[in-house]
């Protein structure tokens, strides 16, 4: 589904080429995969597989940065770095 240039459904879609503002959520998204970059916690290259592992119907319902976050944390708990239970708790504050 990442490569969808050849998908009718997309072939007549406008792409909305206009500035936009980044939201705090955007924002925080990009700095915790900065810092898991200088770390050397989490690759860009592993941000992306993980992106492209997200199941199709996810993947559309997702906004981008909702795609990093959820490719982070596949990672991050992949590499023992967080704990399901950490995850949870962090999410439920």
């Amino acid at each position: 589904m990442h490569d969808i240039g050849g998908v009718p459904r997309f072939l007549c879609e406008p792409v909305d080429v206009s500035p936009h503002a980044l939201t705090g959520f955007d924002k925080q998204a990009d700095a915790l995969r900065q810092i898991l970059g200088a770390k050397g916690i989490m690759s860009v290259d592993e941000l992306r597989r993980g992106i492209e592992a997200i199941p199709e119907a996810e993947y559309h319902r997702l906004g981008y940065y909702q795609r990093w976050v959820r490719a982070m944390a596949e990672t991050l708990l992949r590499k023992g770095v967080l704990s399901e239970a950490e995850l949870r708790a962090a999410l439920a504050t």
